[in-house]
């Protein structure tokens, strides 16, 4: 009992974390998610999930009942997803409230350990796939990183906060929650729907509220399915793109700019640069223990399964 306590706990600390990040413009929640290990299994479940409820529409209207569906949502690892997504759901709400103001204070700060964080957690897609990177991958990821780059320094926009308007933003927005390099919330302050989203969840504007969830399910049931079948089915491939898109996307969170995306000159630099090294040495840190922590799996498993003689 305490150990499924103790990792539902986990498991909600992982998904609070990229939650956190979902609120904070520039910081990708597939990014976190990938540096938390959650990545494959947010991935995996929501699209079992969405295949479940797509065959339980189709197949209970003509009478085939709903075992199907039954079957994709028993590949779903209920005892990860629930906790994640309760989580997840729980630091977004509080990071809009209580973090994001602390960030939009010390941007320079703030911007600076994301800075960190994202640049070791490169690793994470780079070296995902077990396979050696060809001339050509570096190709690619190159091209994906400048089309990162290009798009996260785009001046900001200010589109109305209309209900149609809010459903197609979310729906893109979102899939910034399973594509690592790509930012929900740098989404909505690129179009300026950020501050109308957050006064919209502190004032319960439920029609508001009502559209951005709408358009965000629409969004993660069609892109997830999409990037699923990408991972299951070109592998390396699809991480070598992630890769150069987390790349790219750094220039979101390089700590001097202005808030239409000028480069500014360097100040305050000692500080600064030690912030983006604290939150590369945490990202590195962890990348250390995951790997570890596999390697003593794998050395108690292969101990388990020889034969004795």
């Amino acid at each position: 009992m305490a150990k499924s306590v103790g990792s539902f706990i986990f498991n909600a600390v992982r998904g609070g974390a990229v939650g956190t990040s979902e609120a904070l413009p520039g910081i990708s929640g597939g990014t976190v998610a990938l540096i938390v290990g959650l990545y494959d299994k947010l991935i995996g479940g929501a699209g079992h999930m969405v295949s479940g409820i797509k065959r339980y529409v189709t197949d209970v209207p003509r009478g085939r009942g709903g075992e199907r569906a039954r079957e994709q949502f028993r590949l779903v690892d209920w005892s990860v997803l629930i906790p994640a997504l309760i989580g997840m759901a729980g630091a977004l709400l509080l990071a809009l409230l209580l973090i994001a103001p602390l960030v939009e204070e010390h941007t320079q700060y703030a911007y600076a350990v994301f800075f960190g964080l994202v640049l070791a957690c490169l690793w994470v897609p780079y070296s995902g796939s077990g396979k050696p990177w060809r001339a050509w991958h570096y190709l690619v990821a190159l091209v994906f990183a400048a089309v990162a780059f290009a798009l996260t320094g785009l001046p900001g926009a200010n589109l109305p906060a209309h209900p149609a308007v809010v459903f197609l933003v979310a729906a893109v927005a979102i899939c910034a929650l399973v594509l690592p390099g790509v930012s929900g919330s740098f989404i909505l302050v690129t179009v300026g729907l950020y501050v109308p989203t957050k006064d919209a969840l502190e004032n319960l504007d439920l029609v508001y509220i009502g559209a951005f969830v709408l358009g965000a399910i629409t969004g993660l049931s069609l892109f997830v399915k999409l990037l699923q079948f990408l991972l299951e089915t070109y592998h390396h491939i699809t991480l070598v793109v992630l890769t150069g898109l987390m790349a790219g996307s750094l220039r979101a969170l390089w700590p001097w700019q202005t808030e239409d995306r000028e480069i500014l000159p360097p100040t305050e630099v000692p500080l600064t640069v030690t912030l983006m090294v604290v939150g590369f040495l945490v990202v590195l840190a962890a990348i250390v223990y995951e790997n570890r922590k596999k390697a003593r799996i794998g050395i108690a498993h292969e101990h388990h399964s020889t034969p004795v003689h």
